[in-house]
């Protein structure tokens, strides 16, 4: 799996996602698009716009892709709970809440998703000398 790291100010959001096709190529089974609380614009409708030209353009170019985010980044983000446009188009949902417990009973509901696919629930840590992200799924 992959990340992409949208960059509204850069702008073409399609243009983004074949970038990261392109440079990665058949090396990467499903691309998350990283929707956390860096560089966005204040501007939720612009957000928006840009996230769901993200997806549209992933789904025409055949590509598997989910959404990594958290409730606050996505409140933030899209302005509240309720925009669902990537889970009406089949999303998965990736959530990172660092709580060290290794279950979904924390998750609320938010963006359409009534539950998730996968949750990071520690960061940043170390095992075997390689720096890594603990998931739940």
């Amino acid at each position: 799996d992959g990340y992409i790291f949208p960059c509204v100010s850069c702008g073409d959001p399609a243009g983004q996602v074949e970038d990261a096709v392109n440079a990665t190529g058949d090396s990467v089974s499903v691309y998350w698009y990283d929707i956390e609380n860096y560089k966005w614009s204040t501007d939720v409708n612009a957000n928006r716009e840009f996230i769901k030209a993200m997806v549209d353009y992933g789904k025409r170019r055949g590509i598997n892709a989910g959404i990594y985010t958290n409730l606050y980044n996505w409140e933030s983000i899209t302005g509240g709970r309720t925009w669902n446009y990537p889970s009406s188009q089949g999303l998965p949902l990736w959530y990172a809440h660092y709580d060290g417990n290794p279950s979904f009973s924390d998750f609320q509901a938010f963006g359409g998703w009534r539950a998730p696919f996968m949750k990071q629930y520690l960061g940043d840590k170390t095992s075997c000398g390689v720096s890594l992200d603990y998931n739940f799924f």
